[in-house]
Parts: structure tokens; C-alpha cells; sequence
């Protein structure tokens, strides 16, 4: 019997047991978080006089060792030692002897892991923010050259109104703020030490929560320990914002595809992020934007299977929240490769404004300058300016032309009151150009927007 728990058993546990039980195999991913937290755990115990100076170094220098085997590739896992915590103490023993028997004094794998896996997601929040940054960057070099680059705008996946190409990257670059601000908002909440809490009521050792807090970049320690050892908020959190930062990459991802087709033809992709097919040799398909939205179901997936884990445990920890690690990795390693391949593919891809500007001339956008001409000009009620409109759009229907292209005199056939001035209303540059109000399309606001976002994401 070779479990560091066994002494209250008189029987070795199967192997089916050992098999169904462990974790080792996929939260030693942890291993320099639960080397780092162990350090400054026994620095604190040394500090408070539970270890002397001698055991701390033996147990800092043994554990430095195992960090050595482990990152050349020596470290023997074993599914038998259960967990990565167990596995590096029964090796820090063998190393250093009693000295290492003393580590886990005043501490329980309970607050261990929870120590481990907080400050695995709190870096991680760090490191997708910077990769979002990069993506934003990406996107407003291409958004910088597109300013006046005319393209339709849409509502119900309908020409709606004309708007710039920078205008409609802009949008994202919000959406990417917002998980920006998400992302540094639960950093700041989830920044609490759990240490010192043991199994979930405290310890009555003498120890120090804020000392080990500070050494391992804490702002503060946990004020519940029943909480503390039970709490997978942060894990839900980063599940929760990288699910809403996968979504809206999925919405980009899905625009892609369609501007990537033929009928739309506003983009193409790099042939070094595009992919062909097996039977059919004139294709070229949009695999990284389709791949980046099948993706984002998948972390949804992991976000609902924690939750699903998390909703009826009772206080305070349970073996089930063993479940929070595995879907957290891969929605982090989803997330780092999406963002990754995201801005490769914007920042290869060729922007077709020929085309944008010339399915602008197509659904009549500027109809919505025109009523708004009808009503400034003309003194006309919006409601009438609207039936006249729709009768010019029926009218330039019946011609097979757009609107922005129409003769005066079909105009004044349909009201008189409509003077030759009208004509500039029409045109698709002055209607985009027209938009002016604080956020909205016109060139000029559209430049205020990228640089309100470059001085966002600036260093």
C-alpha cells in the first residue's frame, strides 16, 4: 500500500479504482503552479516557526529538483500516486527524506488545488487578454485602410443602409473590448489566496495566510475557508468569458465565410489559411472561419459541463469538482489557438473594395435619405416622407436601377415638392458620409472610433 492516505485502510485500492480516481494524468499541467505554491508554503511555515531554516532549504533545493525532472522529461507520472499533488510530494520525500513529510503540515490538497488551478486561470486571464489586444491590432491595421471603403450595411441579412468597411471591423473591435474589460474584471475579483484554509475549516497552526498570499501575488486572502475550498467561480468565469469571446469570434467567422463566397466576393482568404478539396479541384474553402464557429460550440460545451457539476454539491469540497480542470484546459487552449489563427487569417486576407462599393448600389440604401430629405427640406411628416419613398423605390424597381441612381423628374412625377438638390441626398458617399452623430459611420467618426480603440489597446 504505497497511497500517502493509507493508513486508515487495510486493503490496497483496485486498479480499477486507481484508474476511475486519479487526475494525475491531466492536472499535472499544474506542476509549476503547485511547485511555486508549495515553496512559498513552506516558506511561510519557516517564518512562523514550524519549520527550521535547514528543512526549508532541503525542501526548496528537492523541490527544485523535481521541477528539473519534470520540465527535462525524467518526472515518472504515475497513475497510482492519484494526483499531481501526491506525485511531487512522494518524489520531494524520496529526494530529501522526513524534511519533505513536514511540507504538507497545515495544509490540505483541498486549498493545494484550489491554490493551483486559481493562479493557473488568473495567468491565463493575463495571457488572453494580451492575445486579444493582438487580434484588435490586426484588425485596425486592415480597418485603417478601409475608412472610406464603401459597403452595404445590413439588418435582417438585407441591404439596409451604405457604411464603411472600417465601420463594420469597428464593431468587433467593441466586442473585443467588452472581453477585454470581462477578462481583467474577473482577475480583479478571483485575485484571493485560498492557502491556510486546509481541508475547509482553517488549521490550528499558527500560519500566515497574507505572507503566502503576497508571495505568490495575491491582492488578498479568502474570507470563507467552507467557500473557499468549494469555489469554482473563477473556473465558471473564465469559462463563461471565453465562451462570449468565442461567440463573437464566430460571428466575424461567420461573415467571413460569406464574404469569402462568391456572392458576396468582399474578401479573400490567404491560400496559407484556406484549404481545398479532395474531389473537387477548383475549390478553395474557408476552413479557419468555419473551424474557429464549430469551436466555439465546443466551449460552450465545457462551460454547461461545469455548471452541470457545480449546481447540487453540497459544502464543502466533493470529488466532482475533479471534472472543472479538463474542459478549462482545452477552452483555454481553444481559445489561444482561435485568437492566434484569427488574426493570421485578417491579417493575409485581401479586402475586394471594388465589390463592397458595388453591392452598395444594390437595395436602394440611400432610401432612408431620401425620407429624411422629404422631412428636413420639405417640410413633409416622417410617415408621408415614408409612402413616398417606397413609391421611389418602386419605382426605381420598375427601371431595373438603384435609387441613388434615379432621375430628377421620375421623383417629381411622384411629388412635386422634391427639388433637383435631392440628387446629393442619393448618392451612397453622401449617405454614409451623412451619419455624423457621435458612433456612427461618417469617415470622420469612423477614424475618432479607431483611435479611441488604438489608444485602448495601447501598451
Amino acid at each position: 500500500m504505497d497511497k500517502m492516505w493509507s493508513g486508515r485502510f487495510s486493503a490496497s485500492a483496485s486498479t480499477l479504482l486507481d484508474k476511475f480516481n486519479a487526475s494525475i494524468m491531466f492536472d499535472r499541467k499544474l506542476y509549476r503552479e503547485d511547485i511555486e505554491g508549495s515553496i512559498a508554503h513552506a516558506t511561510m511555515l519557516e517564518n512562523q516557526g514550524i519549520l527550521n531554516s535547514t528543512e526549508l532549504l532541503q525542501i526548496m533545493d528537492g523541490l527544485n529538483q523535481v521541477l528539473q525532472e519534470i520540465e527535462s522529461g525524467e518526472f515518472e507520472w504515475k497513475i497510482s500516486d492519484e494526483d499531481l499533488h501526491m506525485a511531487i510530494e512522494k518524489r520531494l520525500t524520496a529526494i530529501i527524506g522526513d524534511a519533505g513529510k513536514k511540507l504538507h503540515t497545515a495544509r490540505s490538497r483541498n486549498d493545494q488545488v484550489a491554490v493551483d488551478f486559481r493562479r493557473f486561470v488568473l495567468r491565463k486571464n493575463r495571457e488572453i487578454i494580451e492575445a486579444i489586444k493582438l487580434l484588435m491590432r490586426e484588425i485596425l491595421v486592415v480597418a485603417e485602410k478601409h475608412t472610406e471603403t464603401l459597403m452595404p450595411g445590413m439588418t435582417h441579412l438585407q441591404h439596409a443602409q451604405p457604411i464603411n468597411f472600417a465601420f463594420h471591423l469597428g464593431a468587433y473591435l467593441s466586442m473585443f473590448k467588452r472581453d477585454i474589460e470581462r477578462f481583467e474584471s474577473s482577475y480583479t475579483r478571483n485575485n484571493v489566496s485560498p492557502l491556510g484554509c486546509a481541508a475547509l475549516a482553517g488549521t490550528p497552526h499558527a500560519i500566515d495566510r497574507s505572507m503566502t498570499a503576497e508571495l505568490l501575488g495575491f491582492d488578498s486572502v479568502s474570507v470563507n475557508c467552507l467557500d473557499t475550498v468549494s469555489d469554482r467561480d473563477f473556473a465558471l468565469e473564465i469559462l463563461f468569458n471565453i465562451s462570449t469571446m468565442m461567440m463573437h469570434i464566430s460571428r466575424l467567422s461567420e461573415e467571413l465565410v460569406m464574404w469569402s463566397s462568391y456572392e458576396f466576393g468582399f474578401v479573400e482568404l490567404s491560400d496559407e489559411y484556406s484549404t481545398g478539396s479532395s474531389i473537387m479541384p477548383q475549390k478553395k474553402n474557408p476552413d479557419v472561419p468555419e473551424l474557429l464557429r464549430g469551436k466555439t460550440g465546443r466551449v460552450y460545451g465545457s462551460l454547461m459541463g461545469l455548471l452541470t457539476v457545480m449546481k447540487g454539491l453540497p459544502l464543502a469540497y466533493n470529488k466532482d469538482t475533479q471534472e472543472d480542470k479538463e474542459g478549462v484546459f482545452d477552452a483555454v487552449e481553444t481559445a489561444e489557438i482561435s485568437l492566434e489563427i484569427l488574426k493570421e487569417a485578417i491579417k493575409t486576407m485581401q479586402v475586394k473594395a471594388h465589390n463592397m462599393k458595388n453591392a452598395s448600389k444594390i437595395g436602394h440604401l440611400s432610401a432612408t435619405d431620401l425620407a429624411d430629405y422629404l422631412v428636413e427640406k420639405c417640410g413633409i411628416p416622417f410617415r408621408e416622407a415614408h409612402f413616398i419613398t417606397g413609391k421611389a423605390v418602386a419605382k426605381s424597381e420598375e427601371l431595373k436601377i438603384d435609387l441613388s441612381d434615379i432621375e430628377l423628374h421620375y421623383l417629381q412625377a411622384i411629388d412635386s415638392r422634391i427639388n433637383a438638390d435631392v440628387l446629393k441626398f442619393l448618392s451612397i458617399e453622401n449617405s454614409m458620409n451623412a451619419r455624423v452623430s457621435f458612433g456612427g459611420t461618417a469617415t470622420v467618426r469612423t477614424k475618432e472610433q479607431l483611435d479611441y480603440f488604438k489608444n485602448y489597446i495601447k501598451d
